[in-house]
Order: C-alpha cells, then sequence, then structure tokens
C-alpha cells in the first residue's frame, strides 16, 4: 500500500465536481488527489511551494559552496567597500 504524503484527501471525481469546496476544507494544508485509490497529485498550497523552492536553492547553493572548498586557498580577500 502506497504512503499518503497529505493530512486532507479527495477523489478525483470530487474534486472535479467541487474544487472550491476541497480547498476550503484543507485550508493551508497539502491535499492528496486519489484516482483508482491510489494518489495520483498532491495540491501543494502557493506559499509551501515557494517556501520549498527557496528551500531547494539553499540546498543546491550548498553544494555549490561544499564543491568549491578546495578553492578556498586561491580565494582573493576584498573589502565590500572596494566593490
Amino acid at each position: 500500500m502506497e504512503s499518503v504524503l497529505a493530512k486532507y484527501s479527495a477523489c478525483m471525481s470530487e474534486f472535479k465536481k467541487n474544487p472550491d469546496s476541497v480547498l476550503k476544507h484543507a485550508g493551508k494544508n497539502v491535499i492528496a488527489i486519489f484516482k483508482r485509490n491510489k494518489p495520483s497529485a498532491y495540491l501543494v498550497p502557493a506559499e509551501l511551494y515557494e517556501a520549498l523552492l527557496d528551500r531547494l536553492e539553499d540546498y543546491e547553493l550548498g553544494l555549490i559552496v561544499q564543491e568549491r572548498q578546495h578553492e578556498k586557498s586561491q580565494a582573493i580577500e576584498v573589502a565590500l567597500d572596494e566593490l
């Protein structure tokens, strides 16, 4: 059985009939949309989606920093006022 990664859920037909009701019921929570008793999609509120993208960007920047750590000895120190 697949795990459902949402507090709220709705079947596809229910969501098609009345999407506003489903969204209102879930509030600012993720909604799992089921098709044939399996999760087929997750609806993520815009605020949460934007926060996830920010965290992903931070993670990717962290990877770049780790990759460039070996170049630290070649770095040139510069004061911000000089830029």
